[in-house]
């Protein structure tokens, strides 16, 4: 803890200081750091930064989801067949835009809202997630800030949003297989344990309900004796990520939005009224656009240097028996994560499903195309880890794996907001591992903005911003992978 009493830096939430000796280095703190860290002064570098994206166009298709969540998926619907005009053009069929496509036209029924997916909806980062669904976000959560009233503010925003997601199911009568049963973040080391007891009186303080576990409670309530203790956020929990874009997308054609998929945009012409060249040459016009490409921004020619894209890998098992499970304290409905930099995080499925997901992280090059299937030596890291926290399960077979692009911002804060030469082009990234709840926050925070209601949310730090700089390739890649490697070389510090 610093001398205000707050823990500095974060792996999804606590680490030790930076005074200490070898310090732990967050996944925030690397990616922070890999901004500028090979970049250097020198005038060439700084030249190849400048014309980088010429040199290399990012060109990879968009890579298909295995997932195990796609078989909840919708089958994919019609693709545009004409040239069309509307109100708001949406790019992307993840949860950011079918979410803000939804609030668009319950809140203005009179426009007319488009929305083009390159695949089928949920093909992305929303339905091949680890189904973890967290209160606020990556940079503030579990963190005592030196802005308690605003991290409170926030804090409420994303757990009231859980509250709505619930109600929309039952609105529409979808089973997403909510459940609000809480999340923790485990401690790796002991040295962790003081500095979270303190952050959990602090935040507590604040309004914010963080609970302390002991070892032994970690035990009770995870089945594990693999960490030292933990911090849990009742507010949290998880649910089924294809159910969630299911839900989402059954709400949107509800309301009237069109909805076109296996329809790739190809270029976007800015201009009062932004003409995009969607499918086979078609043009969609549109007084507004709304970028739901996360991820995949980049490869339009926008945000690169907002985000990094990291790959990461999850491995799901077969339903385990009802005696194991309750061997290794039952499925307790609790999701958690780690503190390491390249954090694990793991729980368990409705039907006695395990899953994990994390470990050491994957980058492409200049954001190409995903691995699929995941690497073998990824897939076996994942058993590993699964076989260290629960050795009764023996022996680790997945019944599925996959891999997916997690848009991840150097400072671990979102953005959203508006931009463009004409101000007409609306965006939102950087959900750094906490989308699954925030994607329909910013759904409507983005609904709102198109509508000019921009005074709702002026309050929102995350609103008109940009994260910090990201260089290009070949720095981006040289520092995400050279920096990752830091943690590698001292997996216990």
């Amino acid at each position: 803890m610093n001398a205000r009493g707050q823990i500095d830096e974060t792996a999804r939430g606590l680490v030790v200081t930076d005074s200490e000796p070898r310090a732990r280095w967050s996944r925030r703190r690397v990616l922070r750091s890999a901004g500028l860290a090979t970049l250097g002064t020198a005038a060439g570098a700084i030249t190849l930064n400048a014309i980088a994206p010429a040199l290399w166009p990012q060109t990879a298709p968009v890579d298909l989801n295995d997932s195990y969540w796609v078989a909840a998926l919708p089958a994919a619907g019609p693709a545009l067949q004409a040239s069309i005009d509307v109100d708001v053009a949406i790019i992307g069929g993840g949860l950011t835009g079918l979410a803000t496509a939804y609030y668009l036209r319950t809140m203005d029924p009179s426009r007319r809202v488009a929305l083009l997916e390159a695949r089928a909806c949920g093909n992305g980062a929303s339905a091949r997630n680890g189904a973890m669904l967290l209160a606020s976000t990556a940079d503030r959560w579990m963190i005592a800030s030196e802005q308690p009233e605003l991290d409170r503010r926030i804090y409420d925003l994303t757990v009231d949003n859980i509250g709505r997601l619930r109600a929309l199911a039952a609105r529409f009568g979808q089973d997403i297989e909510l459940e609000t049963r809480g999340a923790a973040q485990t401690l790796n080391d002991a040295s962790q344990v003081g500095d979270a007891r303190a952050l959990a009186r602090r935040l507590t303080e604040h309004g914010i309900p963080l609970e302390f576990w002991t070892a032994d409670e970690v035990a009770a309530r995870l089945g594990t004796r693999h960490y030292a203790g933990a911090l849990f956020d009742p507010a949290c929990g998880q649910l089924h990520p294809g159910k969630l874009v299911a839900l989402f997308k059954a709400a949107a054609k509800a309301v009237g939005v069109e909805i076109y998929e296996n329809t790739p945009v190809h270029a976007v012409a800015e201009d009062h009224v932004v003409t995009l060249t969607a499918g086979a040459g078609l043009k969609v016009r549109a007084p507004a656009v709304v970028l739901g490409t996360n991820a995949y921004s980049s490869r339009l020619g926008y945000l690169q240097n907002d985000y990094a894209s990291i790959v990461e890998y999850v491995g799901i098992t077969a339903p385990q028996p009802a005696d194991l499970l309750a061997g290794i304290g039952g499925p307790t409905g609790i999701p958690f994560n780690d503190s390491r930099l390249e954090v694990y995080y793991l729980g368990p499925t409705r039907d006695g499903r395990l899953r994990i997901g994390g470990g050491p992280i994957g980058y492409v090059f200049n954001n190409g195309a995903t691995p699929q299937p995941p690497p073998a030596a990824s897939v076996a890291a994942l058993a590993r880890e699964l076989g260290r926290i629960y050795p009764a399960l023996g022996a680790i077979a997945f019944e599925r794996t996959w891999a997916g692009a997690v848009d991840y911002s150097r400072d671990a804060s979102p953005a959203v907001g508006r931009f463009g030469r004409h101000r007409n082009l609306y965006y939102a990234i950087g959900y750094s591992g906490h989308g699954l709840n925030l994607t329909s926050v910013f759904g409507r925070v983005l609904a709102d903005l198109v509508l000019g209601r921009d005074d709702h949310w002026q309050w929102l730090p995350f609103l008109n911003r940009h994260p910090p700089y990201f260089p290009n390739e070949p720095f981006r890649w040289l520092a995400t992978r050279g920096l990752a490697g830091f943690d590698r070389a001292f997996p216990d510090e």
